[in-house]
């Protein structure tokens, strides 16, 4: 089954009003689809934590599967220690997966980004 991430620009408002659907639509017996959301409160928020340096790193892991720290850096041709730091920050949000013998791999088949005007 295709895993999906969708990154979203959204207040802790928004966030929390969907939570509150969720749990009311499950409380009358429904049933909610899997999702998984990331929000971001801005627009800068989200381009500054994903970077051009950090999704080149999402695509190289997609392309390559898990892989050492030290690999990653050694494939993208980029220092260790801010791969490191890269990969480390993309983990914090579940962006990247650590694994088993200090792999790294991405969890995720897509990432959708929604970006609404007038939020």
């Amino acid at each position: 089954m295709a895993r999906s991430l969708s990154l979203r620009v959204a207040s802790s408002a928004q966030a929390l009003d969907r939570f509150e659907a969720g749990w009311n639509q499950l409380a009358e017996g429904g049933r909610l689809p899997p999702e998984r959301v990331l929000s971001f409160a801005d627009l800068p928020l989200l381009l500054r934590t994903l970077t051009p340096a950090r999704w080149a790193l999402l695509e190289r892991l997609a392309a390559d599967g898990p892989v050492s720290v030290y690999e990653l850096a050694r494939r993208l041709q980029r220092d260790y220690k801010n791969v490191h730091t890269d990969a480390k920050r993309l983990a914090e949000l579940g962006l990247v997966e650590r694994r088993e013998h200090a792999l790294v791999a991405v969890g995720w088949d897509a990432v959708r980004a929604e970006l609404r005007l007038g939020v």
